[in-house]
């Protein structure tokens, strides 16, 4: 009998609470087992289920009980980091109460910078080290949806509020998380001053300046305007299947 065979019986039926109780300890026994393997390493090439196990001193075999493979483990250990950016920028987009949606954009934009600067390791580890590889179909499932389900709900309401966009909504979205990405990565790579904080958060209103234009502004496409090849590809990513249904 196999290894996953044994634990899965070990476990007991899945409705015995104690059971459940057990379950949900040990699975944050190991994602946080995996937070501090991450962090220590700085990549997910050396995480494997046996250091996992080892980590948490329990059986690799285990594991599989929690989590089907190692993308999911990497993706769950990497949840709350996604969940607290996410969170920062739509407290930033509340934050702007009566303030346009062009403005509200802008914010949003900030919010990501300064996490990005004021908490580079983590931001490392989310975004410029390799995860794990995984099916296309899978990607609407990483915790990362939140990032850009933000953005294009700021972009979509900047369209909807008459302010033109200069690239559909899919693809406007991703063009401005890659470019304050990018911003930040030079900054952690070559800067690493605090004091060039005003010249990221300068660039990302450059940025968000380039693809939404001013109320009124006619020259910009608006985001009901003819999709691009990109925008269809992103929209199609968009539409896999993940825990939350398919992304707005």
């Amino acid at each position: 009998m196999g290894g996953r065979e044994v634990h899965a019986m070990e476990a007991g039926p899945t409705g015995d609470g104690q059971r459940d109780g057990q379950g949900s300890r040990r699975r944050r026994e190991i994602v946080a087992a995996v937070q501090r393997l991450l962090g220590e390493w700085g990549s997910s090439e050396r995480l494997t289920m046996r250091a996992v196990a080892k980590e948490v001193g329990i059986s690799a075999p285990s594991i599989y009980l929690h989590f089907q493979d190692k993308t999911e483990l990497v993706w769950a250990a990497l949840e709350d980091r996604y969940g607290e950016l996410a969170a920062q920028m739509s407290a930033a987009t509340l934050a702007g109460g009566d303030a346009d949606p062009r403005d509200r954009v802008r914010a949003q934009a900030h919010a990501y910078c300064r996490f990005a600067l004021g908490s580079p390791g983590h931001y490392r580890l989310m975004f410029e080290v390799h995860q794990p590889a995984t099916d296309p179909s899978r990607i609407g499932a990483h915790p990362a949806r939140h990032i850009s389900a933000g953005l294009r709900a700021g972009l979509r309401s900047c369209a909807e509020g008459g302010f033109g966009l200069s690239l559909p909504v899919e693809q406007a979205a991703q063009t401005l998380w890659a470019g304050l990405h990018g911003m930040v990565s030079l900054h952690h790579s070559l800067y690493r001053d605090e004091s060039s904080e005003d010249l990221v958060l300068q660039l990302a209103d450059g940025l968000v300046d380039s693809l939404v234009a001013v109320a009124g502004d006619v020259s910009f496409l608006t985001g009901s305007g003819p999709e691009t090849e990109a925008s269809r590809r992103i929209r199609a990513l968009r539409s896999t299947p993940g825990p939350d249904g398919p992304q707005p």
